[in-house]
């Protein structure tokens, strides 16, 4: 696919299939890694699909995650895009010390220690919610079941928010990460009641502080947070912190499901449970829009040179792709070591919370693997439907049985 200048792809690239790739991905880093795009705001944007030009780019400090200038191509169809209009995206620091500031503080929160603290309660949280769908009786929607109600616990343990309130931080989250499912309206009425529910909660955590994040934020005298950050940080970590996860552990489930003798080899071997996690974050295929940079200075990547004032999104799905990177790229291989996928970014804006989702993808796994056996899917992997309308990709359903 030699891409003359004048064609134009649409973004995100359409795919007829679930769970393998489009064929672009392959034309593209081939004949094309620098590609024309328009969002679905209509705007003009470059697309990467090579790993090396992917990683370098999302590892380069000189350059943002989005851009506020008139020249930065908005994402989301209508005059309102929440991920560059919200709270979050204007009081969130994006590059710089204040940035690092900010990742020092949460980090804490989110180290391997936490980790190894956290997992014994988000494995019986698991089992409970395993228990609860299998009282139910077969057919289920493992992403309904487990897939969401799961990782929306945990961060709302981090957080200090009643879980009871999940279905409520899922509107706010899809509105926030709207492509073009909501109108401006909705967004902007949605993104006030986020703000608001958050407001009242930090207010609530500067006087009456308990053991999770936001309290300690609230009240650090070395680094004191204000109220418009501490919503913006709340903001952030609940949309991050459940939307990609929820949707993870469905996409890896099927995945393995798909083939039943990647199943049977977990079995076999439980030891397989943490790459073969590895190995389904790098074979996602809906991982979402990927990442955004906004390039404010001349820079050349595989050969072509990139204008100031150009939005470039980076696919980390295609690029974990990449033959030239990966051996049998296509190949889901459950043992595969080192396996250096970019699923969660490079650089100072790699995903603060991956050492989490990891967790909680490893333990969602061995749950099943121990409590159900003989999970299988309900229906065939042609029937499964991809979330439409969203950054992130996921798939509306997994129905199974055992």
């Amino acid at each position: 696919m030699v891409q003359e200048h004048a064609e134009v792809l649409k973004y995100p690239l359409p795919n007829e299939h679930t769970l393998e790739p489009p064929a672009a991905w392959a034309e593209l880093r081939g004949k094309c890694p620098v590609a024309h795009v328009t969002f679905p705001s209509g705007d003009a944007a470059r697309l990467l699909t090579r790993y090396d030009d992917v990683k370098a780019l999302l590892a380069d400090p000189r350059f943002e995650r989005s851009g506020t200038g008139e020249d930065a191509a908005r994402i989301s169809a209508g005059e309102y895009d929440a991920l560059t209009n919200s709270e979050m995206a204007a009081v969130l620091p994006g590059s710089g010390e204040g940035h690092l500031v900010w990742r020092r503080q949460l980090n804490k929160w989110f180290t391997a220690k936490q980790m190894a603290r956290l997992r014994p309660r988000i494995a019986e949280t698991a089992e409970r919610l395993v228990n609860e769908m299998t009282a139910k009786g077969a057919p289920a929607d493992l992403k309904a079941d487990l897939g969401f109600p799961l990782p929306v616990w945990v961060i709302c343990e981090i957080l200090g928010v009643p879980e009871s309130d999940r279905d409520k931080f899922s509107y706010w989250s899809d509105t926030m990460l709207n492509l073009d499912r909501y109108t401006a309206d909705e967004m902007r009425a949605s993104q006030a009641e986020f703000t608001a529910y958050l407001a009242a909660h930090v207010a609530a955590k500067r006087e009456h502080p308990g053991d999770d994040l936001l309290s300690e934020l609230a009240n650090d005298p070395e680094f004191p947070f204000p109220d418009a950050a501490l919503i913006a940080t709340g903001q952030g970590l609940l949309v991050a912190g459940h939307e990609t996860t929820a949707n993870m552990i469905g996409k890896m489930t099927a995945m393995l499901l798909a083939d039943r003798s990647r199943w049977e080899a977990l079995l076999a071997d439980p030891t397989l449970v943490r790459p073969a996690v590895e190995e389904a974050l790098r074979l996602d295929v809906n991982a979402g829009f990927g990442m955004i940079r906004y390039v404010d200075q001349e820079i050349a990547i595989a050969g072509e040179t990139i204008a100031p004032g150009t939005t470039v999104v980076c696919s980390m799905a295609a690029a974990n792709r990449d033959e030239a990177v990966f051996d049998n790229a296509a190949e889901m291989d459950l043992a595969r070591t080192p396996n250096p996928h970019l699923a969660f970014g490079a650089g100072l804006h790699s995903c603060l919370g991956q050492a989490l989702a990891r967790t909680e993808l490893q333990v969602t796994l061995e749950v099943l693997l121990r409590k159900l056996p003989t999970l299988e899917l309900a229906v065939p992997e042609s029937d499964l439907e991809k979330v439409e309308g969203l950054l992130v990709g996921g798939l509306v359903a997994v129905p199974v049985r055992w």
